[in-house]
């Protein structure tokens, strides 16, 4: 079945009308061309498909500063594509990565054990944060896997794209296992500009990124072993099968225009352990730009001895 809304100039009317249409039996949802503003964000639940005119002709504008994400997938089997997405101003600080966001798929901390969200494709969505720089654009977060990801443009914000680990519990000092690491997540075509970050990856496996262009950002990107690694969920899957491959970053950060780290410490008790890469690889990067700190490098390494990087090319204008 296939919806075709109506919507207005109301927006507490455009959520209703939307959400009650995502509400009824899994379907096409096509929406309008135009400007369309929502009070708060919708949540999406498995099966549908939703589809605007296209990224620079449907917008879905969040009003009101709650936080929730403009689009939050919490089940499996869905599309979207063809959909600008701007956020309401926020700032859900250091753990809210999930938060703020235009689009989000699964959740950082869960109140119980969840399902695992699965078959998602994402294929011409923009998202524009304005001048904002505190919420990330695009969150893919704890029990997800099988995602696709293509031609993804965002403008602003902190981090382009966030990837990371969730787990049950309240907060990051009180979570208990098992932690749950996205994979099977293969991207091409994101870009990002304007934003303090480009994208991480954080405690992941079989991760692909291919053909991105990062200009205007302080961080390229970040691999990560999470501040727990893999402590909480012993597997020899974590840290394997990464790839990073022609990704073009323009950059004027403090410190950095990539970082591969190693080792996480825990915000439970402090202990710091240190997650084994297998099979990853950082290829055919090309980082230009220069820190704007007193000690800085194109690409800092720490305790990542099983990253393999080939081909980057590093360019230094005169300060």
């Amino acid at each position: 079945m296939t919806l075709r809304p109506v919507l207005g100039d109301d927006p507490a009317g455009n959520l209703r009308i939307l959400q009650d249409a995502l509400a009824g039996p899994p379907g096409r949802l096509e929406i309008p061309a135009g400007r369309h503003p929502l009070a708060d964000g919708l949540l999406v639940p498995g099966g549908w498909t939703i589809r605007g005119a296209s990224e620079d002709d449907t917008w879905l504008i969040a009003t009101e500063r709650t936080g929730h994400p403009v689009l939050h997938v919490l089940g499996s089997d869905v599309s979207i594509s063809d959909l600008g997405l701007r956020p309401a101003p926020s700032d859900p600080g250091e753990h809210g990565g999930d938060r703020g966001t235009g689009l989000t798929i699964g959740e950082y901390l869960y109140a119980e054990a969840p399902e695992w969200i699965s078959g998602v494709d994402v294929r011409r969505v923009r998202v524009d944060h304005g001048d904002l720089r505190t919420a990330n654009a695009i969150g893919v977060m704890g029990a997800v896997r099988d995602i696709v990801l293509r031609d993804v443009t965002v403008t602003g914000g902190y981090t382009g794209l966030a990837v990371h680990w969730g787990a049950v519990g309240g907060d990051v000092a009180t979570l208990v296992g098992p932690t749950y690491h996205p994979h099977r997540l293969d991207v091409a075509g994101l870009t990002v500009s304007g934003a303090i970050e480009g994208f991480y990856l954080s405690s992941v496996h079989d991760v692909r990124v291919v053909g991105a262009s990062l200009t205007d950002v302080e961080m390229g990107f970040r691999l990560l072993p999470g501040d727990n690694t893999d402590r909480f969920v012993s597997s020899p899957e974590i840290g394997s099968r990464i790839e990073i491959a022609g990704v073009d970053v323009t950059w004027s950060g403090p410190l950095y225009a990539v970082r591969i780290a190693g080792w996480g410490r825990s915000e439970i008790d402090g202990v710091v352990t240190v997650l084994n890469y297998r099979d990853t690889v950082v290829r055919d990067c090309r980082l230009t730009g220069r820190g704007t700190g007193n000690a800085w490098s194109p690409i800092v390494v720490e305790q990542a001895a099983g990253v393999k990087l080939h081909a980057i090319t590093v360019t230094s204008p005169e300060p």
